[in-house]
């Protein structure tokens, strides 16, 4: 009993061991991101210092934006430049903003070595009034990993809408 579990198991691992780096995935659209650009530079012995130093580098002009004083249900957006000083392209698979009121749109290619972009934080005042403090969380392949952007504001309530609540 114990040996035909053992050759069933051995058929569904070689079944399922097909190669596909670098292959259309079976239905999407988009093709697989190739393993190259992906590096984990620690090991079992520590940190593989030639491989961290090959890898890409986020590097922000400015990671923090005040946008000063706003009137509530304005819409306000500032692009963070950056760029990618390391010696790999340079991937971000995410941005999230700290609540809905904060999106960012952000470069979905591979930033190439040497090359820079911009992410834009978009930023809502609807519903909000007073001192406000959002965060962007943007995961990359970099070496740090998650960069975070700060953006900040005073929103002003007009006096036909003082009943606004904050967040």
């Amino acid at each position: 009993m114990n040996r035909s579990i053992f050759v069933i198991l051995l058929i569904s691992l070689a079944a399922c061991n097909g190669s596909n780096s670098g292959k259309k995935q079976e239905g999407t659209d988009s093709t697989m991101i190739s393993t190259s650009l992906v590096d984990n530079p620690n090991t079992a012995n520590g940190i593989d210092s030639s491989r961290l130093n090959g890898m890409a580098n986020m590097e922000f002009t400015d990671t923090v934006h005040d946008f000063g004083s706003i009137r509530q249900g304005e819409t306000v957006v500032y692009e963070f430049d950056f760029v990618n000083n390391g010696k790999s392209p340079l991937i971000i698979s995410s941005a999230t903003g700290s609540c809905g009121c904060t999106i960012a749109d952000y470069p979905h290619e591979p930033v190439l070595a040497g090359k820079g972009g911009k992410l834009k934080a978009i930023f809502n005042t609807s519903g909000k009034a007073g001192h406000q403090e959002k965060s962007i969380s943007v995961a990359t392949n970099s070496k740090r990993g998650i960069q975070m952007l700060y953006i900040k504001a005073e929103v002003e309530v007009s006096k036909n809408n003082s009943s606004a609540p904050t967040e």
